[in-house]
């Protein structure tokens, strides 16, 4: 397990497991934690054992976004250099998760409130306890969101919905949040690790090359023009059909068999 201050990480099975580690200030984002949370994003960008990501959070929530009390301490005219730096740390992670082969699945007990929302938001897929709440919180305290929330909640949401939601700050259950697709699966809090869980496995147990594929080609679609995307489906999918995983699952779907791919 790797050391860090303010997460845990390790990897077993394929799986990355990240899980913020302040449960004393319900996981909040400090500079310290976006900074390591940053590193955690580029070890497994780097690991090519890495075929799932696990998100999590200790104690009795997710995340309740940016540690207000943190960005208090500081200086007045230090403060707008404390959050360019926490905000770097911060998006150069969801940048690397957005952009990875293997796909993020969080975890959220408790509130996902702030940047935690907007971390979950950022996930490819996202698994709530029952008992989960939602919530932008942003402007309750006078700010403007960060981590990636303007850009991933419109999509997700729509543009009404998205401002509706950051303007007023209303509180989503974890069924309100599968309603309006925030959320890919509820499950009962004592089931939530275990369902996250199987559903990371059985991520990691699929054709990694092609997932991150996705996920780059859909982040693509929203700037490109329609012939301009057909072109980078077409240069995907020959690269795919070249590589180990597209081989096996081609000559599986011919055999009539379940495919083993190897992440590769």
């Amino acid at each position: 397990m790797a050391e860090y201050s303010n997460l845990l990480f390790e990897i077993d099975n394929h799986i990355a497991h990240i899980t913020l580690n302040r449960p004393d200030a319900a996981n909040a984002f400090d500079l310290n934690l976006a900074r390591e949370f940053s590193d955690a994003a580029r070890r497994c960008d780097e690991n090519r054992q890495v075929r799932a990501v696990l998100l999590s959070g200790a104690g009795r929530m997710f995340c309740a976004g940016g540690d207000l009390k943190s960005f208090a301490q500081q200086p007045q005219a230090q403060l707008p250099d404390y959050l360019r730096q926490v905000t770097h740390f911060l998006h150069h992670a969801i940048t690397l998760f957005a952009h990875a082969r293997a796909p993020v699945v969080a975890a959220v007990h408790g509130s996902a409130a702030g940047a935690g929302m907007s971390l979950a938001c950022a996930c490819d897929f996202v698994v709530a306890a029952e008992s989960a709440k939602f919530t932008m919180a942003y402007t309750r305290a006078g700010l403007t969101p960060d981590g990636s929330a303007t850009y991933f909640l419109p999509r997700i949401v729509g543009f009404r919905k998205a401002r509706e939601l950051m303007m007023t700050n209303s509180i989503l259950s974890a069924r309100d949040a599968l309603a309006l697709n925030i959320v890919t699966q509820v499950a009962p809090d004592d089931q939530l690790m275990q369902q996250a869980l199987a559903l990371a496995g059985e991520l990691a147990a699929g054709a990694t090359l092609a997932l991150g594929g996705v996920k780059r080609l859909l982040l693509e679609s929203s700037t490109n023009t329609l012939d301009a995307q057909m072109t980078r489906e077409t240069q995907w999918i020959t690269d795919m059909c070249q590589n180990r995983d597209g081989r096996e699952g081609i000559a599986a779907f011919v055999a009539k068999r379940p495919p083993k791919f190897a992440g590769g």
